[in-house]
């Protein structure tokens, strides 16, 4: 199975429960779902049983081909939610699943509610852009996606069982409600790329260019600079019926500047009447999938103006051409097999390799990666451009001698600067970081896309000024805002060619004396989490893919533990009262000492001080071995002290004790090495020491007290040696009575009691104060149960006087008679 271990208070509509079943698109060609099928299974993967305990969480990474067919998910849980229960629950322990496409999603990253997260569905592909969509994990879940909703490409399964700034926090406990997850997911694909739809069983037709030449109004005289390639299908013209379509894809190669689609020749079949008017050709293009009226990227009546792209991505386009007659509907249904034939054509324009814009006017760049020479987390690098002269000793690179000048003798107030660059796609668990910083103020707009140019009206994300800017976007995060400095990270970046547009505004003549310098850089993790906190980095089962997050100190918590969760106010009391509380440890120390318990004396004392110094390494005051090593010592040392102060209560030999006392020493470091932060511990440590207390009366009783004699006539007199055992017994009550004090040993146990309670109240947030009531009340309940212990009287260990004795004497004088 593959697995990657990577280790929010919102609520959620309970209607999204039932949103994750199989999913049927609407607006499906006719004829879809009849026909053969010629589909097969491209990739399956099976997940055996996975826990996720509290604010643990799992990517799974699904690569889908350029041909294939749907996407299938089924997954089973034991988590138990209905619309009642959820609204109960925090969204700092929801179990959660979320869908991202290009990198792996990351909830707590953003900035609204996860209500207006969920409110979408996974037929709008166009809110997985640069968004996820996140859902309550249920009991069942089953969903199938297909090519008709999301596109080829990489795309990610999160399952989280907790989101929120405490998710990377690190914690001294991490208690809560854990789930397990088991399922497959199925990959299914077309046998032939001519065929489309989740049953293959829709017709593609693939466009291939025959040179003609420019198309009408495609380009104007000012576009001389330009290589514009026009093309027709080689096919020739097409014809289908009314209310029909057809499905086309072409491929863009390279960054282009503009795809124009048009119809010409336009004609019916019907030869007495070859007129083409009230023919309506509506043409439907989106990128990476097959377009509908209901769900597309761009659309327009190609028969009166052509379609016109700008910026196009890189990659497959499909375009889908729909029919409809508006003569037939308003005649009625004689000219329903009426035809209508055209010929498509269409335009990339594309400009020279170092130049871009609407009229190839603007300078573009190529950045070219430069690994770290001693990088703080593997494989981050930073870009710098290919042309002109860069040094690459800094990622910071001038750029006023790389601005646009040309204006071709147009009176604009503003200059578009390009740049591109490539994001590995095994990097997509990366963060890309932008920074421009100047001497003076900034006078610049960025705007950023994955797959084509940016512009004005087309990009994926952008900052202009502080109120305006992607900001409220999930994975744009805008870090330091200055009038000399502005710097912003795109979290987790998909993978591909990315395209960076400055646009910079009244450019004067005194602009090329400002030095402003930009940086592009790829860090595994934001900001190197704020300083609060160690990148981690885990690679996915397929080696394939890096994902880094940081793990947070206690008092900071987020994706970049940019969250305060304890202000350094409540951090020192937090320290004052987890160290400080220890000092209980005084009070059975001083007890055993005074009795001359020197085992006791040493293990309360060093319970106290380790407890002290582990706490003290546990909100960074002072460290002086691992936190591994304290965190062991602290909590052995505890259950060492608690059972020996049930072991004293025994009055039993110094051989019994150690002996019990090495058995429960090797018990107890088990625990505390396997698992001490586990809420049943505490119930264990109580059954140990209150067995060890039962194995060290039944010592002392049987070298002490036991008097019954085994002999033959205790068989022949047992009425007699019945009426011995009673007196025994109740000598026995008396000796235990007289053992204790009764009103110690009410308090300990009420102590006790509330160390058990305190233990078990025990959460991430609130855990100083409970702990720091379960250290007093744990070392004043071993105080009060060592002085419950009263003083052994004279003659207490010689043989009670009772009935067997008796008993003995009367038979011996029976005999003499």
């Amino acid at each position: 199975m593959p697995k990657n271990s990577i280790l929010g208070r919102h609520r959620l509509n309970p209607c999204l429960l039932f949103v994750f079943v199989l999913l049927h698109f609407r607006g499906e060609c006719d004829g879809q779902n009849s026909g053969p099928y010629s589909s097969f299974t491209v990739s399956s993967f099976s997940y055996s049983k996975t826990q996720l305990k509290p604010y643990e969480w799992r990517y799974i990474r699904v690569d889908l081909p350029p041909w294939f067919s749907s996407m299938s998910l089924a997954l089973e849980s034991d988590v138990d939610l209905n619309p009642r229960t959820i609204k109960s629950v925090p969204g700092s322990s929801l179990p959660m699943i979320c869908l991202r496409g290009g990198g792996p999603p990351l909830p707590d990253a953003y900035n609204g509610s996860l209500t207006d997260l969920a409110n979408g569905s996974f037929g709008d592909i166009q809110g997985l852009q640069n968004a996820e969509l996140c859902y309550p994990m249920q009991k069942n879940i089953s969903v199938t996606l297909t090519n008709e909703q999301i596109s080829p490409g990489v795309w990610y399964w999160g399952l989280f069982n907790g989101i929120g700034a405490t998710r990377t926090q690190s914690k001294m406990i991490n208690r809560g409600s854990s789930y397990s997850f088991s399922g497959n997911i199925s990959v299914e694909g077309c046998q032939s790329p001519t065929f489309w739809g989740r049953y293959c069983n829709q017709t593609i037709d693939l466009l291939s260019c025959v040179e003609t030449k420019n198309m009408s109004d495609a380009k104007s005289d000012n576009q001389t600079a330009e290589n514009v390639v026009s093309c027709r299908n080689s096919k020739g013209d097409s014809c289908h019926g009314y209310d029909e379509t057809k499905i086309y894809s072409l491929d863009v190669v390279g960054i282009a500047e503009q795809l124009t689609i048009l119809a010409t020749n336009l004609r019916t079949n019907d030869t007495s009447s070859g007129n083409a008017s009230g023919i309506i050709l509506t043409c439907y293009a989106r990128h990476g999938a097959i377009p509908l009226a209901s769900l597309h990227d761009y659309s327009s009546n190609i028969t009166e103006e052509p379609l016109i792209i700008n910026s196009p991505k890189v990659g497959r386009w499909y375009i889908t051409i729909h029919f409809v007659n508006l003569s037939s509907e308003m005649e009625g249904a004689s000219d329903m097999n009426r035809k209508i034939c055209y010929s498509l054509n269409w335009q990339v324009l594309q400009c020279p390799e170092e130049k871009a814009g609407e009229f190839c006017t603007w300078e573009r760049y190529v950045l070219q990666t430069v690994l770290r020479r001693n990088p703080s987390a593997p494989f981050e690098s930073y870009y710098l451009p290919i042309r002109g002269r860069v040094s690459s000793d800094s990622a910071d690179f001038p750029l006023e001698p790389l601005l646009s000048n040309s204006t071709h003798d147009r009176k604009l107030d503003y200059s578009w600067t390009y740049f591109l660059l490539d994001i590995p796609y095994g990097a997509s668990g990366g963060n890309l970081h932008i920074r421009l910083k100047s001497d003076v103020r900034i006078n610049y707009e960025i705007y950023a896309k994955h797959g084509g140019l940016p512009s004005l009206h087309s990009w994926d994300y952008f900052y202009a000024n502080k109120t305006s800017s992607s900001n409220g976007s999930t994975f744009f995060n805008l870090y330091v805002l200055a009038d000399d400095m502005i710097s912003f990270y795109i979290l987790y970046v998909r993978g591909g060619t990315w395209s960076f547009g400055l646009r910079q505004l009244k450019r004067g003549d005194g602009a090329s004396k400002n030095q402003t310098t930009m940086s592009v850089s790829l860090e595994r993790c934001p900001r190197r989490c704020s300083s609060h906190g160690k990148c981690q980095s885990v690679v996915d089962a397929s080696g394939l893919s890096l994902y880094s997050y940081c793990a947070c100190d206690r008092n900071h918590g987020g994706f970049d533990c940019g969250v305060e969760i304890v202000s350094h106010q409540g951090h020192i009391w937090q320290s004052i009262s987890l160290i400080a509380s220890n000092a209980a440890a005084v009070l059975p120390a001083y007890w055993s000492l005074h009795k001359k318990a020197f085992a006791e004396w040493v293990l309360f004392t060093c319970s106290g001080i380790s407890s002290g110094i582990y706490h003290a390494c546990d909100v960074g005051t002072w460290c002086p071995l691992s936190f591994h090593v304290l965190q062991f010592m602290d909590f052995w040392l505890s259950f060492m002290a608690v059972v020996s102060t049930f072991i004293y209560l025994a009055d039993i030999g110094e051989v019994s004790k150690r002996t019990i006392h090495t058995v429960v020493a090797i018990v107890t470091a088990l625990m505390a090495e396997t698992g001490p932060t586990r809420s049943r511990n505490i119930v264990i440590v109580l059954a140990i020491g209150g067995l060890g207390l039962f194995i060290g009366w039944l010592i002392e009783f049987s070298m002490k007290y036991w008097s019954l004699s085994l002999s033959a006539e205790f068989y022949l007199n047992i009425l007699d040696r019945w009426q011995g055992i009673k007196v025994w017994l109740r000598n026995l009550v008396k000796m235990i009575i007289k053992r204790f004090r009764w009103g110690f040993l009410l308090l300990a146990v009420l102590a006790l009691a509330m160390a058990a309670v305190s233990w078990t109240l025990e959460s991430n947030a609130s855990y100083w104060v409970w702990h720091s009531v379960w250290h007093v009340s744990i070392y004043t309940s071993s105080f009060l149960f060592l002085c419950s212990k009263a003083n052994r009287v004279n003659g207490e260990n010689e043989r009670p006087s009772d009935g067997n004795y008796e008993l003995t004497g009367q038979d011996s004088s029976a005999r003499a008679e």
